[in-house]
């Protein structure tokens, strides 16, 4: 990674800091939430009844999320910045593969890719930074394939940076998180906002998009 962005480099360093921790309390977060994992599951439905291609999880952190991907019969890998984190997963789910790599330079050929899910992985992107990562997503989705974007929401305030425990990261409003992808040539399928839990600090939102298609254009 010595050629990426001094942000990617940071990012990543800071998650190689306190890599086991993480892992430990990402692990099994899914389970104690209904809504989100039936926001995924609706993805991986989507995904599956277009047809076998495979499918990416950009910033796949410890591959907890890579792994239930495979368990709703997705052709699933994962790709993060932290060679720690991939160590992890690599460890705890040997059957699957992991890549060193950033999310807005895959390593995948155009169009190659029936889905897409950036599960709380763009938050430490800078607002300015942001676009090509649509651009990068859009670029290896094949026409009508399905990407899912998690983050936290800003509840009616402008793009704002907060003190993520690992490092700075930002609350998007959705609308304006829906317009940038809409710009790099995606189509809203669905959206959920998600109030927090007692021990959450903000609301979640999650974005269902998929690759326009020529016939969006009429």
């Amino acid at each position: 990674m010595a050629d990426s962005s001094p942000y990617l480099t940071a990012t990543a360093r800071a998650y190689d800091a306190v890599a086991d921790l993480y892992a430990d309390l990402a692990r099994n977060s899914l389970d104690r939430l209904p809504l989100d994992r039936a926001t995924v599951a609706v993805f991986a439905e989507l995904v599956r009844a277009a047809g076998p291609r495979p499918v990416v999880e950009a910033g796949c952190g410890p591959g907890y999320m890579t792994a239930h991907l495979r368990d709703l019969g997705l052709d699933a890998f994962g790709v993060d910045l932290s060679p720690a984190l991939l160590d992890i997963a690599r460890r705890d789910f040997p059957g699957l593969r992991f890549e060193l790599g950033s999310m807005d330079a895959l390593d995948v050929a155009d169009g190659e890719l029936g889905g897409l899910i950036s599960w709380y992985s763009m938050i430490h992107v800078p607002p300015a930074e942001l676009p090509p990562y649509f651009a990068e997503f859009r670029r290896v989705l094949a026409p009508g394939g399905h990407l899912l974007v998690g983050f936290f929401e800003s509840e009616g305030e402008p793009v704002t940076e907060f003190d993520h425990k690992v490092t700075p990261a930002y609350r998007w409003p959705i609308d304006e998180l829906a317009a940038l992808a809409r710009k790099e040539g995606f189509v809203e399928v669905g959206r959920i906002l998600r109030e927090p839990l007692e021990d959450e600090r903000f609301r979640r939102g999650h974005l269902l998009m998929r690759a326009a298609t020529p016939g969006d254009a009429d």
